[in-house]
């Protein structure tokens, strides 16, 4: 079977899912409004995935993850372990408009972005198929000296070598082009080389060391990504293979990076010597984490079901932002004096060495007493939505967050465009995998300028620089490749597709 890249859902399959949700919920006690308002949000939220294009589009990644991460999934599993949907949640009529509300604004933001977002996007054609190869190899030798040395030169804020770590995308990089140039090339049948393996290799065992569920993931991510947006055909062994590997990513590694930032130091020795420790006792360190996490007695993701639900409690949004919404509701909202201190932020440090910084995470569960006054470190995640009614009330959620999803969906559509034409996209949906469900309002204005710098220096950096890199390492290649489309292979006989002199990332595609 081919890897599914959804980028249309059918609006009857939609409805009929939402329907039967909202009957189990109804049959499980849920109330009547809460039920309907969870069918209307799943069914606006398909009618904006479509909108945007699905995940061709950055702004479909977002619309997707968004959806899904904060609300879907945990809905789902409150189903299947038949607890009422609108249980633990100190106001759920308020929470579910919320919801609802937002993604009905983000609907407007799709609608009124996909007007002024060029056909053209802005980055494409930069990498070709005569240079793919050596600007994969290039993204690998470059991305593995930065990691090695981000891991034994400290640098500190506003430093030349911080200002490089922001920008530094060039491994996902080499795992996205490598697995592009592979399957184009094999006409299907690879799709990992041993670029692809050693840079997702060094990304891993970046994260094992840093602790990092998201550099523990990252790798399967950016190929999972990669070989889809090519519809890349999997055997039955290589689908077990990675059913295998999703389990023990949830049973073990992320246990693993919760109970292991605990001990975390910023000696590489003595980190280097707690990993090899914990990761030669993933039972004992799992059971470990299992009994912190019963002794806590503070855990905003759990409060939203009655019994423990395992890494599901961390795949939805539900409970914080309800805890979040409900102290909006007695308190009233804080206003709009955070965004201007945001957007102060993105001003390099060594131009403004003493500039605001904003935690708002943090201080909102210090305020809702979820957090000890003095802790002002800890980072406490919500939801886009979430902060935006916190900040303004049903004023954030209608207008200031839409405001928002407008800009960013706009920008990184013009950039990026369809990602089965361009890989850079790709990286951007990789971002917004973690942004959308919980980088809060915020996490909007860093990709506005943080995440806009890194992919621009990235980008152009793979086209032009990294193939002389990759040519150094590697030798230029004067051999033509014949490429073949795998799409096209399985409905048509066999012909080879002769290199062109512009890209030819694309597919026979068209927007939805």
């Amino acid at each position: 079977m081919r890897i599914p890249f959804p980028v249309h859902i059918r609006l009857w399959h939609a409805v009929c899912f939402a329907g039967v949700l909202g009957t189990a919920q109804i049959l499980e006690g849920t109330s009547l409004y809460f039920s309907i308002c969870c069918i209307l949000f799943i069914v606006i939220a398909t009618l904006t995935f479509n909108l945007a294009g699905g995940l061709s589009r950055p702004s479909g990644a977002y619309v997707f993850f968004y959806a899904v991460l904060v609300v879907i999934i945990g809905l789902c599993w409150k189903a299947v372990v038949g607890e009422p949907a609108d249980s633990n949640l100190l106001a759920p009529s308020t929470t579910i408009r919320v919801y609802l509300a937002g993604i009905s604004s983000m609907f407007v933001a799709v609608w009124i972005s996909r007007k002024l977002t060029p056909k053209r996007s802005l980055l494409d054609n930069l990498v070709t198929d005569a240079n793919m190869q050596s600007a994969t190899v290039g993204c690998m030798v470059v991305g593995i000296a930065l990691t090695a040395i981000f891991s034994l030169v400290p640098s500190e804020s506003g430093s030349v070598l911080s200002a490089l770590a922001q920008l530094n995308r060039f491994l996902p990089l080499a795992i996205i082009l490598g697995t592009i140039h592979e399957i184009r090339k094999s006409g299907g049948t690879r799709g990992v080389s041993i670029p692809v393996f050693l840079s997702g290799a060094i990304i891993f065992f970046s994260g094992v060391l840093g602790f990092s569920k998201e550099g523990m993931i990252t790798p399967f991510l950016c190929w999972l990504l990669a070989a889809a947006s090519r519809l890349y055909k999997v055997s039955l062994m290589q689908i077990m293979g990675g059913i295998l590997v999703t389990f023990f990513i949830f049973q073990y590694l992320v246990p693993y990076s919760q109970y292991g930032r605990n001990y975390r130091t910023e000696s590489f020795s003595e980190n280097l010597a707690i990993s090899i420790n914990f990761f030669s006792n993933l039972g004992y360190v799992r059971s470990q984490y299992i009994q912190s996490e019963m002794d806590a007695n503070e855990d905003l993701a759990r409060g939203y079901f009655t019994n423990r639900a395992g890494f599901f409690e961390r795949l939805q949004m539900i409970g914080p932002d309800d805890s979040l919404i409900s102290f909006t509701e007695q308190h009233s909202p804080i206003g709009l004096y955070p965004i201007p201190i945001l957007f102060a932020n993105l001003v390099p440090h060594f131009i403004w060495p003493n500039k605001p910084v904003w935690r708002g995470g943090n201080m909102y569960a210090r305020e809702m007493g979820n957090l000890a006054e003095d802790d002002i470190t800890t980072g406490i995640s919500f939801s886009p939505t979430g902060e935006a009614f916190r900040l303004a009330g049903w004023t954030g959620v209608f207008i200031v967050a839409p405001l928002f999803w407008f800009v960013t969906f706009t920008l990184f559509d013009s950039l990026c465009g369809d990602v089965r034409k361009s890989p850079w996209g790709l990286i951007i949906i990789i971002v917004f995998s973690h942004l959308a469900p919980e980088g809060g309002v915020g996490g909007m204005v860093y990709a506005m300028g943080y995440i806009t710098a890194a992919l621009f220096f990235s980008a152009y950096m793979a086209a032009y620089l990294m193939p002389i890199v990759g040519d150094l390492v590697i030798g230029p290649n004067r051999r033509p490749i014949q490429f073949i489309d795998s799409v096209r292979r399985s409905s048509t006989p066999f012909v080879p597709l002769l290199p062109r002199k512009h890209s030819s990332l694309d597919l026979p595609v068209s927007d939805p």
